[in-house]
């Protein structure tokens, strides 16, 4: 009955890894969803003519927005355009 021994433990080790797969979906679906959200855009934020957003990042103090053309616009929190460096 050594075959019946090598199932027993060849079954009994892929439920143990099953389990140890459910438990790390488990715990990166809780790690991932419990991110807290992020900031809100003030609500006067506004780009100057012909600029388009290709990524906002929120600072400390600041937002970020880098245009499609490649500028880079600092806002401050009220939402007013602090400054502009432009595309090289």
């Amino acid at each position: 009955m050594p075959e019946l021994r090598w199932l027993q433990m060849l079954v009994t080790v892929l439920a143990g890894t099953m389990v140890l797969g459910i438990i790390a979906v488990t715990a990166i679906l809780w790690l991932r969803l419990s991110v807290p959200p992020l900031p809100a855009l003030p609500a006067n934020l506004a780009l100057p003519e012909g600029a388009a957003p290709a990524a906002v990042t929120f600072a400390r103090d600041w937002t970020v927005v880098v245009t499609e053309a490649g500028e880079i616009l600092l806002f401050a929190r009220d939402g007013s355009l602090h400054r502009q460096v432009p595309a090289e």
